[in-house]
């Protein structure tokens, strides 16, 4: 089994600069290269995947869709007619009921 130098006095080649450090003080990258510890860069974040996020392509529970109410127009009819239509409106919030008179 060989031995590797581990005292204090012992040196390491730097991978990027190719200068001499003490070998406790220097530190493994992410890319593997055994740099200074004065060299040493972080992994940027931007080189991480983004996390997949999908969007959901069906509804759970669907429902039919709802009836909603006869929209009713009241006012000037387009064709003139010789009888005169009276509308009186009574509602409150939420629905209008409409009597012809």
């Amino acid at each position: 089994m060989p031995k590797y130098a581990s005292g204090k006095f012992a040196l390491g080649i730097s991978d990027r600069s190719g200068f001499a450090y003490p070998l406790k003080r220097m530190k493994r990258e992410w890319t593997g290269a055994l740099v200074g510890f004065d060299e040493y860069e972080a992994k940027q974040p931007q080189l991480n995947p983004t996390p997949k996020v999908f969007d959901p392509q069906a509804l759970r529970n669907p429902r039919p869709d709802r009836q909603e109410a006869l929209t009713i127009y009241a006012g000037k009819p387009n064709v003139e007619t010789p009888e005169t239509i009276q509308i009186r409106a009574i509602g409150s919030i939420g629905f209008v009921t409409v009597t012809i008179a």
